[in-house]
């Protein structure tokens, strides 16, 4: 700690602790010991502890669980704003994916999806609903409709990412059109991702094209504002 740094020591000591957390040197289910018991070993006051350790909590990277401790929990997973499969993404970093798939079945396309697939209203399209974890956390929900013919029925969804089995099966993704938003989730959908009644959620809707311009898949999806959030890269314009 610099104690001569402008800087607060509660927040020099929650970056120290959040860096080796998102470095690894801090594995998730780390235990750190009672507050009295780190302000001694760092030669800091309780309070300043504690502050540092409520900012971590409130960041979702440390919980207090009643009778255990303070404990590390896993990071929130920082995905960068490009066309790839959350899977994948996951799976790349380390984090354990999973997959449960809640719906799959064939329905007729309402006006919504059908515009967005370029298909006529009533035309049969895939309808897939996915309950995505990493490390056994829920994280996201997932919704997709798709043209009925680009997936064979009882392909394996449960281990592996949808945009692998599509390329799997000759498909090439070429770009998407993407928003990107929040709201508060309902009681249902709050059940499925392990989170509060009303906390708030991040939205994304999507329509993925192949190559030729074909519209490919629309997709909504529910991540968990506490453990995932989207990077942007901006760049000016000459």
């Amino acid at each position: 700690m610099d104690r001569s740094s402008p800087v607060p020591l509660y927040f020099q000591l929650a970056q120290r602790l959040q860096a080796a957390i998102e470095g690894g040197a801090l594995t998730p289910g780390t235990l750190l010991g009672n507050e009295i018991d780190l302000a001694g070993s760092l030669g800091l006051s309780r309070p300043t502890v504690r502050q540092a350790i409520q900012s971590l909590v409130d960041k979702g990277l440390l919980v207090r669980r009643r009778g255990v401790g303070t404990q590390v929990v896993h990071s929130t997973v920082r995905r960068p704003l490009e066309l790839s499969s959350l899977y994948d993404d996951l799976e790349a970093s380390g984090q354990q994916p999973a997959t449960r798939v809640l719906t799959d079945r064939l329905e007729a396309a309402g006006s919504e999806v059908a515009a967005a697939l370029g298909l006529p209203e009533g035309t049969q399209v895939r309808y897939l609903e996915r309950l995505r974890t990493a490390h056994g956390e829920p994280l996201a929900y997932l919704r997709n409709h798709l043209p009925a013919s680009l997936l064979d029925p009882g392909v394996p969804l449960e281990g592996t990412g949808l945009y692998r089995l599509l390329r799997a099966g000759g498909l090439t993704l070429h770009s998407a059109r993407q928003a990107i938003g929040a709201r508060a989730v309902e009681p249902a959908e709050a059940e499925l991702l392990g989170e509060r009644a009303g906390a708030p959620v991040l939205t994304m809707e999507r329509t993925t094209f192949d190559a030729t311009g074909r519209p490919v898949e629309y997709a909504a999806h529910l991540y968990r504002a506490s453990r995932y959030s989207f990077e942007f890269q901006l760049l000016t314009r000459g």
